[in-house]
């Protein structure tokens, strides 16, 4: 039976190429990219309006086999 390692890794959007084709000369396969936590803007206006968090960096998801 196959067993997995797993690891999560923040992308920067100026290099994600990079990023991912460094995780993946390691051996590490892509398994999802998703939106990346809110970096804790005010969730309201001075004037009490609600906004939108913005999106933190997305975060890719990569798994590979253990070896041994």
């Amino acid at each position: 039976m196959t067993t997995w390692e797993y690891a999560t890794v923040p992308l920067m959007v100026h290099a994600t190429k990079q990023i991912l084709d460094n995780w993946g000369s390691d051996g590490w396969e892509l398994v999802a990219v998703l939106p990346g936590a809110p970096t804790g803007a005010p969730a309201t206006t001075p004037e009490g309006n609600m906004v939108p968090p913005p999106p933190g960096n997305p975060v890719a998801y990569f798994k590979r086999p253990v070896e041994g």
